[in-house]
């Protein structure tokens, strides 16, 4: 059995001393598209362990979709404990992080079944946690994202579903489709805050399943789509002005305000509740409970609370110092995916154009999450080389040394769904506003994004299918375009 609960370990790893054929342990807090990403490139080094909170993956992309029509649930999700033991052959806990320990390299650990909690010792750890999607709720709660975490579940919407379960989840998705059912017999009306890619996604499919319900979205900013291109905010907006989905831009929610419900044409708080429902899609909220202060950004979306890391991905401290390191200064714990900061900002502070940051704003969905994970685990392969065999150049003569992370084209994709029919996809975006452009849309469009959800499930679940189509998306072999590296990590 290994990385079972231990003591904190040994020192002696630092000083080169462990044998180079041993077998370290790597730690892996999430196991999600990044997190599952990292175990299949390191499962044949290391003894991979991951802890989840819940007991399943699930597709949070195409989730929307799962509570209009809750059969789909399945083509989104599968439990996590036969592919991560039985086709990865690494370890799965089941279970919650309540502190990370990243200078003695422990983790405490609260597994699902038992009441006491269990203290692990790792050589290398890479958080990949994800984060939530209600930055108004304390805990970040929304239908998007299960509650999984213990002491946000007594504090939320549904505590009586345990979402930390797959049956859980699904009997939250059956609550929600069967209220919406009973809205649509009613005629009722939705509003939607936030004309985003999911604000819209969430209007087109109540739209297309609940032909009865009148759907209100309204955004603050000029056009839907927020910084994407006008093409395909124009697109989303025709389709929806088609659908008869009354759009209101440039409009601040304001529930308190009278004339803000008259100018959305919905009586004051929606009138009769009985017959109103209202969806806040904007914006997502820090969820590193496990993490000390001193490693979290003083700001940022939804209060801020994001892991802090350089242009390596490893975790550092509000004062830019690495905050888990061995004895020869190289850093032992990685934070990836949608649970960091997302950007490295000058190291002066200066407010200059963030086009001329170390690393510019990252947008927080799954494709630069994977991105990132192949640059740590990398990272971790090169460290790994240099401390305990010796190691300090590699096959071809070049000087061994741990990358820096690039802004990765592919965070600059998005597909976003009109309904089951329809939808529109853009390529090209970056930081800068109204970047990127529309290259497919329509049926097509639609086709293509089933085609990346299957595949991409299928690829988390080591299937072979997934992982051909993938693996060179993330692990190409020569980049002609883009940030990286020209031969890659």
């Amino acid at each position: 059995e290994f990385l079972a609960p231990t003591a904190p370990p040994s020192r002696s790893w630092q000083e080169g001393a462990m044998p180079a054929g041993s077998h370290r342990r790597v730690l892996i807090i999430g196991g999600s598209f990044a997190g599952l990403c990292v175990a299949r490139d390191l499962k044949d080094h290391y003894l991979v362990t991951i802890v989840d909170c819940k007991e399943y993956f699930e597709y949070t992309p195409g989730v929307l979709r799962a509570y209009v029509k809750p059969k789909h649930l399945d083509a989104l999700t599968f439990t996590l404990f036969p592919v991560i033991e039985g086709r990865m052959g690494c370890k799965f806990i089941w279970g919650e992080v309540t502190k990370l320990n990243g200078p003695e390299q422990t983790a405490t650990i609260k597994p699902m079944f038992t009441d006491a909690e269990e203290t692990l010792d790792f050589d290398y750890c890479i958080i990949a946690s994800g984060c939530n999607f209600g930055p108004f709720h304390k805990w970040g709660e929304s239908l998007w994202f299960p509650t999984v975490h213990a002491k946000a579940r007594p504090e939320g919407s549904w505590p009586h579903l345990d979402e930390r379960f797959l049956e859980g989840r699904r009997r939250h998705i059956l609550e929600e489709y069967a209220g919406l059912k009973e809205l649509n017999d009613k005629k009722a009306s939705i509003l939607i805050v936030g004309a985003g890619f999911i604000g819209v996604e969430w209007a087109t499919e109540l739209d297309h399943f609940f032909p009865n319900l009148s759907v209100t979205i309204i955004d603050a900013l000029p056009k839907p789509l927020g910084p994407l291109p006008a093409g395909a905010a124009a697109y989303c907006e025709k389709y929806m002005k088609k659908k008869k989905i009354k759009q209101f831009y440039g409009t601040k929610f304001d529930a308190e305000n009278p004339d803000f419900w008259k100018k959305i044409e919905l009586p004051f708080k929606g009138g009769d509740q009985e017959k109103f429902k209202q969806y806040v899609c904007i914006g997502v909220k820090a969820s590193n409970y496990f993490m000390p202060t001193e490693t979290l950004s003083e700001k940022g979306p939804g209060g801020g609370g994001w892991i802090l890391m350089n242009m390596n991905l490893a975790v550092m401290t509000r004062d830019k110092k690495t905050w888990a390191v061995d004895s020869k200064g190289y850093p032992r714990v990685f934070a990836i995916g949608d649970c960091n900061y997302g950007c490295v900002e000058p190291v002066d502070g200066s407010n200059q154009d963030i086009g001329k940051w170390p690393m510019p704003p990252i947008p927080k969905i799954s494709y630069p999450g994977e991105e990132e994970a192949v640059i740590a685990t990398s990272n971790i392969l090169k460290i790994d080389k240099l401390v305990y065999q010796n190691k300090s150049h590699n096959h071809f003569g070049g000087e061994l040394k741990i990358s820096e992370m690039h802004w990765p084209w592919g965070a600059g994709m998005f597909a976003t769904s009109l309904g089951p029919g329809d939808a529109c996809f853009v390529a090209g975006a970056n930081w800068n506003k109204n970047s990127g452009y529309t290259v497919l849309w329509g049926q097509l469009s639609a086709v293509q994004k089933e085609i990346i959800e299957a595949s991409k499930v299928d690829e988390c679940a080591m299937g072979f299918i997934g992982r051909a189509i993938w693996h060179f998306v993330h692990h190409t072999p020569v980049h002609l375009w883009g940030g990286g590296p020209l031969f890659g990590y």
